[in-house]
């Protein structure tokens, strides 16, 4: 019986990981960024973006990140997400890519 409990308990970490905030990455509003030394990430659905473009930016929606990640150049990266979750998700998949996150915008609410 205990480690069923346990394989739950297991269960429930993996997949509620995905929703805990990233550390070390700093909310931006899009003005604050330098664009000459930081590589703009658009993470967010082609059918958002479109509707709100970012200059400059590298549109690669999360579900193509795998795919499409090696035309980001290596230099810092701010992400542009619409939620938490595309957030999270993708600056972890960078950072296990070797790439350098150093901020993100949420285009769904303001940075305090």
């Amino acid at each position: 019986m205990t480690i069923f409990i346990l394989i739950v308990c297991i269960v429930l970490v993996l997949n509620l990981y995905r929703y805990l905030p990233v550390w070390g990455v700093r909310c931006l509003q899009m003005l604050e960024i330098d664009e000459n030394s930081t590589t703009i990430v658009d993470v967010r659905d082609y059918n958002q973006s479109y509707k709100d473009v970012t200059q400059a930016a590298i549109n690669i929606p999360v579900a193509y990140l795998n795919r499409y990640f090696h035309e980001i150049p290596g230099k810092q990266i701010h992400v542009v997400a619409a939620t938490s979750l595309e957030k999270n998700i993708s600056i972890r998949f960078l950072r296990k890519k070797g790439y350098a996150v150093k901020s993100y915008t949420l285009t769904d609410c303001q940075c305090n």
